[in-house]
């Protein structure tokens, strides 16, 4: 992602970038435990795009680490749609979904994720190839784990406190979506 720069009067700056199609795809959530106040930023990063696979062993996993109740608030894309179906056929327990509307990445507090990791910390940054920029990506994600501010701003972001503060009270909120860096 390019953003503006600087470089000394009267010379232009170049980025040196190589030009290939290998990308990254991340899946990642915002938790929210209303009771204790606690906003978790789990995620994890595939070579690939990600898939229906990928996304309910994503979610399972997290079942088993919160051991809680789970309300997931996710978009429409097409693989979360899968992922629901498949997790309801499974019998899974404790685990609610709850639909944004279409075309309204302004409610995802995920997407502020997204965005922040782009646009603030990996603005102007060119990788040497896939394996630097997963580097930089976790690293990126990882630092979000310890900003309590920056995990707060994703929620205000998409206007969701209110709704998490009534659904919580009976669940663990979480609001999930996935996306990819090239």
């Amino acid at each position: 992602m390019n953003r503006r720069t600087w470089a000394p009067r009267g010379q232009t700056p170049v980025q040196r970038a190589w030009e290939r199609y290998d990308h990254l795809s991340v899946i990642g959530a915002v938790t929210l435990s209303p009771a204790r106040r606690r906003i978790g930023t789990p995620f994890r990063i595939h070579d690939d795009n990600v898939r229906t696979d990928q996304v309910v062993d994503f979610l399972r996993q997290l079942r088993r680490q919160l051991q809680r109740p789970l309300i997931i608030c996710w978009d429409r894309w097409q693989v979360h749609r899968s992922a629901a179906k498949r997790i309801a056929a499974s019998r899974l327990e404790n685990i609610e979904f709850e639909w944004l509307p279409a075309y309204a990445p302004e409610l995802n507090p995920v997407e502020p994720r997204w965005g922040h990791t782009k646009h603030a910390d990996l603005a102007n940054f060119v990788p040497e190839d896939t394996s630097h920029l997963k580097r930089n990506v976790r690293s990126s994600l990882k630092k979000h784990h310890s900003n309590h501010q920056l995990k707060r701003s994703f929620f205000k972001s998409a206007k969701l406190i209110t709704m998490t503060g009534y659904i919580g009270r009976a669940a663990v909120n979480k609001c999930f979506s996935s996306t990819a860096w090239r």
